[in-house]
């Protein structure tokens, strides 16, 4: 039997959960019928949600043997609920998604033939819209991808998600970067294989709302400028003799104004020049800053997460209570 692990990362989305389940169920049930080798694993990952979130995940449980949780004791952000997913899932294959459904499980079928005979490593959809959003974030979004593509030596597809069907090998290979700053987009374009990209049009969550803000996008897109590019630090060598280049003029011009004139603009000038030069060394220390501010949460080497309770504590405490009763 081939065992396929669905991870799905979850904060606050007890509204969409019992249509995610039974989609997700239909699907695979449907997978089932048609490959009779293949068995599932549901594994959902409760990143320190504060609505019904994980009491859905302990009735599922109870009703569905395939379902198994991990419930972080506080908030650890999406990469981590993802990292925690592919690190204790056990499949041959496994899937990464969304409970939103914005991920659309019936890609699932489609996903496991382009894998399955090592044709590819991974395939993932690719969003060819983006319906549903506006057009400021839409904007930001397209200019991210080609300035992250213009710095970086690591390329992330325009439109590529985090909805991706990987086969064990490429599953480890992303667990060896156990970095404390993840940007998952970019670790799956940089460990390679071969992916296999699906065209898909954007779709709207059916209920709920994201948690994803445009300053929480935006702060993630600097943790992805951050971790696959070092072009930042190469700006304050521009910034320097773009200075050095600055003061010179000011300098040609104060003197040329103080010679064929009877004012002196000097003291201006040197104020500017002054003021410049010092814009540039914060902005400068600003950005070596970041980078220091990185690798020293990478030396201190804390956990990329902390589990509060799992399927198995769950289940081993209501059989606790069972027994006493």
């Amino acid at each position: 039997m081939r065992l396929i692990s669905v991870v799905v990362p979850c904060y606050n989305e007890e509204e969409v959960l019992p249509m995610f389940y039974e989609e997700i169920v239909k699907v695979t049930d449907g997978m089932k019928k048609e490959h009779s080798d293949v068995d599932f694993e549901f594994l959902f990952i409760n990143d320190g949600s504060k609505d019904r979130t994980l009491q859905i995940f302990r009735e599922l449980a109870d009703k569905d043997k395939r379902v198994r949780y991990i419930s972080f004791s506080r908030n650890f952000g999406k990469e981590s609920g993802m990292y925690a997913g592919l690190k204790n899932c056990r499949g041959d294959f496994v899937v990464v998604m969304d409970a939103d459904l914005q991920h659309p499980p019936a890609f699932l079928p489609q996903m496991y033939n382009y894998v399955k005979d090592g044709e590819y490593d991974c395939a993932t959809t690719r969003r060819v819209s983006r319906t549903g959003e506006s057009k400021v974030r839409s904007w930001f979004a397209r200019k991210f991808y080609k300035i992250m593509n213009k710095i970086s030596d690591t390329e992330i597809v325009d439109g590529a998600q985090d909805f991706r069907f990987m086969t064990r090998q490429m599953v480890d290979a992303i667990l060896d970067m156990s970095e404390y700053n993840r940007f998952s987009k970019g670790i799956f374009s940089w460990v390679g294989f071969k992916v296999k990209y699906m065209p898909y049009e954007n779709v709207e969550r059916p209920a709920g709302t994201s948690s994803w803000s445009f300053w929480g996008l935006f702060r993630y897109s600097l943790e992805g400028i951050m971790a696959f590019s070092t072009f930042p630090l190469a700006i304050s060598i521009f910034c320097g003799i773009l200075c050095l280049a600055v003061a010179l003029i000011f300098f040609i011009i104060a003197l040329i104004v103080t010679i064929f004139t009877y004012y002196s603009a000097s003291l201006f000038y040197i104020l500017s020049a002054i003021l410049a030069v010092g814009g540039v060394q914060l902005g400068c220390i600003g950005i070596m800053g970041q980078y220091i501010a990185k690798t020293y949460l990478e030396v201190k080497k804390r956990p990329i997460y902390i589990t509060g309770e799992t399927d198995e504590d769950y289940r081993r405490k209501k059989a606790a209570d069972k027994s006493g009763g």
